[in-house]
């Protein structure tokens, strides 16, 4: 019988994997390519990072299909290629999957804005996360990751429209940036009220990912936790990105200040863990034994 995530959660912390682009970037990706177009070019490579995660530690890999919408794939001319690649990006991490490991398919915003801030319609949204969920789907994901999402109203336009192509639960993640009066979308929505729409919804695990350092996240999830009972997902960078005169990325929080902050959020509620931009396989390994040696404090 299969596992299934929500076993999982009820068993451990459930530990994802972390960046994706950091590790593509690593492995001779160049700037300005569509990274989804090496599921069908360079799929040994994919398979590699996915394996890399897994040997880490990682207990669901996600999908390399972030960018994966039609609409995003637009702007590199593979908008009529976006089944073809999402179904090749769950295919090579079925083929690398371990038994009782599980592949998420990661569904990320597509860098466009709805109307009026925008030129597109709820419904060219939904069509658009429809397709995508279709080819992750067939596929054979496990379940989908709707992450990364700077505005609510498109969530729940992805929300809407993979619940159009699949019956496989859809977990959702907002990224937020840290105001003095709290944390906020770049559209201004508040951590409470994601919360609040994201479970009127029926998503059966919500969370944050990607802008936030792991100790900026672990003041986040305390937040969420007050507001639901639902499983709760936690994936922050390694800190701010900069870029160095040769052109090369890297990050503000070296490995052993992330994950010192890691038993904290496990404390603070969060029920999935996983890193976002700027962490890579030794930050999973890491991460890994910590979770493994975790032993929540005793309340005197």
């Amino acid at each position: 019988m299969n596992t299934s995530i929500f076993d999982l959660i009820k068993e451990q912390t459930v530990l994802l994997d972390g960046g994706m682009g950091t590790e593509l970037i690593n492995h001779g990706f160049p700037q300005g390519v569509c990274p989804e177009s090496w599921n069908v070019e360079k799929p040994d490579i994919v398979k590699k990072i996915h394996k890399s995660y897994f040997d880490a530690g990682s207990d669901v890999v996600l999908t390399n299909s972030f960018g994966g919408s039609k609409i995003k794939l637009s702007s590199h001319g593979l908008e009529k290629r976006c089944y073809e690649l999402n179904l090749a990006a769950a295919t090579i991490a079925n083929e690398i999957k371990p038994e009782g490991k599980l592949v998420a398919g990661s569904m990320g915003p597509t860098g466009k804005f709805l109307q009026p801030q925008g030129e597109f319609t709820e419904e060219e949204f939904e069509e658009a996360y429809a397709e995508q969920a279709k080819g992750l789907t067939d596929g054979k994901v496990d379940f989908l990751l709707i992450e990364t999402q700077y505005d609510l109203k498109e969530a729940l336009c992805a929300l809407r429209g993979s619940r159009k192509s699949t019956d496989l639960p859809i977990f959702v993640t907002m990224t937020f940036n840290h105001h003095p009066r709290g944390f906020f979308t770049l559209m201004g929505n508040s951590a409470a009220q994601c919360v609040q729409e994201l479970e009127r919804e029926g998503v059966p695990a919500i969370g944050v990912n990607c802008t936030l350092n792991s100790a900026e996240m672990v003041d986040l999830i305390k937040i969420m936790r007050e507001k639901t009972a639902l499983p709760l997902i936690a994936q922050a960078n390694a800190g701010k990105p900069s870029l160095s005169v040769e052109g090369e990325v890297s990050y503000s929080q070296e490995l052993e200040d992330y994950v010192r902050y890691i038993p904290h959020m496990i404390e603070n509620g969060a029920n999935l863990i996983g890193g976002c931009c700027g962490t890579n396989p030794s930050y999973i390994k890491k991460m890994a034994e910590l979770i493994k040696n975790f032993k929540p404090e005793k309340k005197v």
